[in-house]
């Protein structure tokens, strides 16, 4: 199983991360659109995919183009984690991927997420129930520990999952009690993976293209996971792909691309989720304007949730921006 999702991260070492309402279908579109392979959903609760519930219908769907992309679950009680497994392998991702590393009170608070490292034997039986209960790679994304006494550190961990038969493990290098402070500590990946066969990703504080060379390099691990970049920047999979293959840096997106891409995704959003939600559901992806685009566009863009008005706002700020060559979304 640990042959697949190391020939995935063969073919491009590259990932989009989970997040919540973030990588949806329609951003993960854009994403592979501009380089990205892999790609992960939002996490789903086990609760809500026993019970079928709308949200878990939405974030489980997998059209076929939507493809390779892994079902990301998450939750405290182990038996539910198992019934969501199994469910969610009917949904025919390529493999899937436990949340054990959600830091987020709300989440870690109750025992799902991060909250399993405080309970690493349980966590370790749990991730060995979901592996024997499907017949998918399963892989794991956790962080380095809870906190500096953290009573399960990330290589003991690594080990241990690697013998309940985990196929893959993603290290977010930072402890859970840090959240997004400090600095992620790409060595622990690094460490991790000298443990183990299996592919290990290495996450946190991959900003650009040249911190994925970097990232890869320092640590030797398999892949990359990009997170909170991708949010205002997807063209960073296609230039970590250039940049990955020894070919010339692609040139940055000019203001012409950046409204662009963020006209798709407000459409492909619309598309998806009816015309006042999807403008609403966009301004989250503000930040792919580009800094000086959002800060005189945001304003506009966020009084009002009618589409023509916003399509108007994003056209006659095309009319004034730069013509200049670059990368525009297919």
């Amino acid at each position: 199983m640990a042959a697949v999702v190391a020939d995935l991260l063969a073919t491009c070492p590259v990932v989009l991360a989970p997040m919540e309402d973030v990588t949806d279908a329609p951003y993960r579109a854009l994403c592979r659109s501009l380089g990205a392979h892999l790609c992960v959903t939002e996490f789903i609760a086990a609760e809500q995919m026993i019970a079928n519930s709308r949200l878990a219908r939405k974030r489980a769907a997998l059209a076929q183009d939507d493809r390779p992309t892994a079902i990301q679950i998450y939750g405290a009680d182990p038996d539910a984690l198992v019934r969501a497994a199994a469910l969610a392998e009917a949904k025919e991702p390529t493999y899937l991927d436990i949340n054990c590393g959600c830091w987020v009170p709300r989440i870690a608070g109750r025992g799902a997420g991060a909250g399993w490292l405080r309970r690493p034997e349980a966590m370790i039986e749990m991730a060995r129930r979901i592996v024997a209960a499907v017949a998918l790679p399963v892989t794991v994304k956790t962080r380095i520990g809870w906190g500096p006494e953290s009573d399960m550190p990330i290589i003991d961990l690594a080990r241990r999952l690697e013998d309940a038969g985990v196929s893959g493990l993603t290290v977010h290098c930072r402890t859970a009690q840090m959240g997004y402070t400090g600095r992620a500590d790409w060595q622990w990946a690094r460490r991790a993976r000298e443990v183990v066969s299996i592919p290990v990703v290495v996450n946190g504080d991959i900003a650009c293209a040249e911190d994925v060379v970097r990232a890869l390099t320092d640590t030797g691990c398999a892949g990359a996971m990009i997170g909170r970049a991708a949010l205002e920047d997807p063209w960073i999979f296609g230039e970590a792909r250039a940049l990955l293959a020894g070919q010339p840096a692609l040139p940055r997106p000019t203001d012409a691309d950046r409204l662009a891409v963020f006209r798709r995704v407000m459409l492909d959003n619309v598309a998806e989720r009816g015309a006042q939600r999807g403008v609403t559901c966009t301004r989250r992806h503000v930040g792919i304007l580009g800094a000086h685009l959002r800060e005189r566009l945001r304003p506009a863009l966020f009084a009002t949730t009618e589409l023509t008005a916003t399509l108007d706002i994003l056209d006659r700020a095309a009319e004034h921006a730069s013509a200049a060559p670059g990368i525009v979304a297919a």
